[in-house]
Formats: structure tokens, sequence, C-alpha cells
């Protein structure tokens, strides 16, 4: 069996693919183990400069593999089956439990995240493309929390993205229908950031693109966006503050300067 998630690097930028098309990349435990463990080999790596998220054939990914319903249907799977008891003792820094981990690892990376959406993003692969930084989409695509349609809310921190991105009215309107949006539609509400016929390509140049600033800038800039709002202005002016003097004068600081003076290729090193 071929691997469920497919990780590959060029330079800085780690390429991470759900592979899985017969099946629309739907989300089986091979798939959330490789995911998982693919966002958490990452984290550790200084060398990373950005991450590609993708999905192979025609689908992003379609959710939750519908087989793994059999327990709910039967009563089998409950919140005090020891399995889900599991998961919610597995908390990340952010307090994501391990299901919701598979969409919000991406958020607690430290370097930019961007996504490749064509096809189906439903549920669960919604919620993935979500926990993404940058999110190009195929105007043809199609998205939708259809949890609700299980009898469920979101749970896999769709929930907190979304009210990050869209005012609370819009975000109850795609809960509680359930219903399936295009790309076109999706950038229009801000759920994406840009239409693609070709988000591959399009998520590769952008990354090409920060992998050539310094990465310590792009990784203080992420961890300011990520609390920006969240925290008393005044607290959030002071991080800014912070941040900046704590580029000042650092090797990546000068060395930008230098190249773009010298009208150069920079040469950064990795963060410490």
């Amino acid at each position: 069996m071929a691997d469920r998630v497919q990780l590959e690097r060029e330079g800085g930028i780690a390429h991470v693919r759900m592979n899985r098309p017969d099946k629309r990349n739907a989300l089986d435990s091979e798939m959330f183990d490789g995911l998982l463990g693919a966002a958490r080999r990452l984290s550790e790596d200084p060398s990373l400069r950005v991450v590609v998220l993708s999905g192979a054939g025609d689908s992003f990914c379609s959710g939750l593999d519908v087989s793994s319903f059999g327990d709910m249907a039967s009563g089998a799977l409950d919140a005090d089956t020891e399995a889900v008891r599991e998961t919610a003792r597995d908390l990340s820094p952010d307090g994501a439990n391990r299901a919701q981990q598979l969409a919000w690892r991406w958020q607690e990376l430290p370097v930019p995240v961007i996504a490749a959406v064509q096809g189906a993003a439903y549920g669960g692969g919604f919620h993935i493309a979500l926990g993404a930084d940058i999110r190009f989409i195929a105007p043809d695509a199609r998205v939708a929390f259809v949890e609700i349609t299980w009898g469920l809310v979101p749970d896999l921190s769709g929930t907190q993205a979304l009210r990050r991105l869209v005012p609370l009215d819009v975000a109850k309107k795609l809960i509680f229908s359930g219903e399936p949006i295009s790309g076109e539609r999706a950038v229009a509400l801000h759920l994406c950031t840009e239409l693609s016929d070709e988000p591959l390509q399009a998520a590769f140049a952008l990354a090409r693109t920060i992998a050539q600033r310094s990465p310590d800038a792009i990784r203080e800039a992420k961890r300011l966006l990520n609390t920006a709002g969240l925290v008393p202005l005044a607290e959030g002016l002071a991080n800014e503050f912070r941040a900046s003097a704590r580029l000042m004068g650092g090797k990546n600081q000068i060395e930008a300067v230098m190249a773009k003076l010298e009208r150069r290729e920079p040469r950064f090193v990795d963060p410490s």
C-alpha cells in the first residue's frame, strides 16, 4: 500500500501530500497518523521555510472515511469510549486534542503553511485547509462543513479557524446548513485566499517567494499575526515591538539588508 501521506522537500520547502486519490483522500487512521507524523517532524526542523499542503488526484480531501461512522451508528462510540478519552488527553501546545491537531498543528508550525485546494474539501478536509495560513483554491472546488448532516458539530478545530476569517453570521450559516459552496464563493467570503486554475502551482510559486525571505522575520510575523486581535491592544503592540527588537541586528536581518543593497540573493542561516 502506498504511503497515505507523502512528505517531499525542495530546499526549505516541504510538500505534504495526502495520497489516497481513489478515495478522494478520505481520512482513515493511516492518513490521520501520516498527517500528524509529518506535522510533528516538520515542527522540529530548523531548516524549514514553508509548507505546501495538497491532495493527490481530483480532490483535496473529502473528509472522514464513511466507514468511520459505523461505530457511531451502532452506539459503540461515545464520549466515554477509551479511544475518545485518549484523544482528549493528547494535547498540543495550544490545547488542541489529538483529533483537532489534524488541522491545528499547521497553525502551530512556526513557518507559513499554504494549502492547494481542488475538488472536494469536506468536513475534516475543510478543517485541514482552514488550518493552513493561506489557501489557493480552484474556482470549481467545493468546500463544506458536513458534520451537521451526521448529527455532529465541526470538531477538528474548524470553528476556531472559521471565527478568525468570517463574521459570526456567515460562520453560523455554513455550519448550520452543511451546504457545499464553490471555490469562487469561498474566496468571496474570505474562507480562502485566492482563486487559481492551478492551485498547486500557485502555492509553490508563493512558497518559493517566502523561502527567499528572512526565516527569522517570517516566523516572528506568523507568531504576531496568529495572536493579533486575541490579546489586549497594548499587549499586541508590545509584542510587535519585542519581535522587531529581537530581529534588529541579527545575522539574518543584516543579511537581508546587505543582499538588498548588493542586489543579490540572500544567504540566510537557519533559526537557532
